[in-house]
């Protein structure tokens, strides 16, 4: 009976086959994994599904999806959204979505809240609303920027209201 090579332990930090190709990935990997699978898939914004878009460079673009309820937003792990960087707190602030109205709430951080510049305790949240969290920026976003589905809404308002004039144009000629 063959003897199988030895596995290197999970906890090394890199994944490892086993004698079948099976891979082993440590606990914290699979985390990070799971979180970016997760955000790739809740990339798009709605009114249903809003999202705060990263705008500082050391989220890089970053996109986190407000979920309903109340989601903890702050540098620690245990936080439902991770914003890393020193002037964030480690509890920094809460989000809260109740039916598609969404409020940011400080939870006494060092460095403050602000919402378009406007230091806040509170405040409720609408489309394009940039949020500081010490240094660290984002915009909250309740439908996507330049989406394919919002540039054919405004050619179809368009094309209704050339159509409005022209039946307006044709029933004056008429009568």
């Amino acid at each position: 009976m063959d003897n199988p090579r030895p596995l290197s332990p999970a906890t090394s930090g890199k994944p490892s086959s086993g004698p079948q190709g099976t891979r082993f990935f440590a606990q914290e990997d699979l985390r990070r994994l799971a979180s970016e699978a997760g955000q790739a898939s809740e990339a798009r914004a709605s009114v249903h599904k809003p999202v705060l878009e990263s705008i500082s460079p050391e989220l890089g673009g970053r996109r986190f999806s407000v979920h309903p309820g109340r989601q903890t937003i702050g540098r620690l792990a245990s936080n439902d959204i991770v914003v890393s960087g020193p002037s964030v707190s480690s509890s920094h602030a809460w989000i809260m979505n109740q039916q598609g109205r969404c409020v940011i709430m400080n939870t006494l951080s060092t460095n403050g809240t602000f919402v378009n510049d406007k230091r806040v305790h509170q405040a409720t949240l609408k489309h394009g609303d940039r949020i500081r969290l010490g240094q660290v920026e984002l915009v909250f976003l309740t439908r996507d920027r330049g989406s394919p589905g919002s540039r054919h809404l405004g050619r179809l308002a368009m094309l209704g209201v050339i159509v409005l004039i022209c039946l307006g144009a044709l029933a004056w000629w008429l009568f």
